[in-house]
């Protein structure tokens, strides 16, 4: 019988391991403060949306493999429920805290993974871009396009901080349903603000990066336009 690795809020509370309740416990205690910026996340949290993934390390096949196969059940369930919060956020338990530079690198090194071990037979969201180096870029598995965000120990940026490291996942149609609903512009501005206040500055990628590329964001790790996005879209 395979391992379990997908799992709602409910199902961790009820789980006997004390590992398994201090993932959810990181997140939520992360999430659920009352000054962390991003409402969206929020949102997934208090409306009991958050999905999570418990994997041991980054960028090995067997992660990739349960990844994938838990990415399309997410899929799934944020599509059937039309939810504009539900959030897959993946936990690699076993990864040790890395500096900024080397988590990015583990990061594009799943992504890439995700993508070479993507057997759908068009893998590429016709909505968005597969080049990095474009401004309609996303990245995309099993023909849906995500925004990812990286979570870590060493994130420069407060909000990106975490006690274990992870990647969070959302639908990118999440943010065209809230364009369609009027509300995506007003609730960005408000992250914004608050992500001053949480940390003191704003974000800079976003400052830089807003009306420009999405790759550059993932990580967290403060860029210049010189970065080059380690991703290559093909069969490789």
């Amino acid at each position: 019988m395979s391992t379990k690795t997908y799992f709602t809020p409910e199902e961790l509370e009820s789980d006997d391991s004390a590992h398994l309740k201090d993932l959810l416990s990181s997140i939520s205690d992360k999430v659920g403060d009352m000054e962390y910026p991003c409402v969206g996340a929020k949102a997934a949290l208090n409306s009991k949306q958050l999905r999570i993934g418990v994997y041991n390390r980054m960028a090995t096949d067997e992660t990739t493999g349960l990844l994938g196969h838990d990415l399309k059940q997410y899929i799934a369930e944020t599509i059937a429920a039309d939810s504009e919060y539900m959030t897959l956020v993946a936990f690699f338990r076993e990864e040790e805290p890395a500096a900024e530079l080397d988590f990015e690198n583990k990061l594009w090194a799943q992504l890439q993974l995700l993508h070479n071990s993507d057997n759908s037979s068009e893998p590429w969201d016709s909505e968005v871009s597969s080049n990095p180096t474009d401004t309609n870029f996303s990245f995309s598995y099993n023909g849906t396009a995500f925004f990812v965000v990286g979570l870590h120990p060493n994130a420069s940026r407060k909000a990106r901080r975490l006690g274990y490291t992870a990647m969070a996942f959302n639908l990118h149609r999440q943010f065209e349903q809230l364009r369609e609903k009027g509300v995506y512009e007003n609730m960005k501005n408000v992250i914004r603000d608050r992500d001053v206040a949480y940390d003191g500055s704003i974000n800079p990628m976003l400052k830089d990066f807003d009306k420009g590329l999405e790759a550059p964001q993932y990580s967290g790790r403060h860029v210049d336009e010189s970065w080059k996005c380690p991703f290559l879209a093909g069969n490789l």
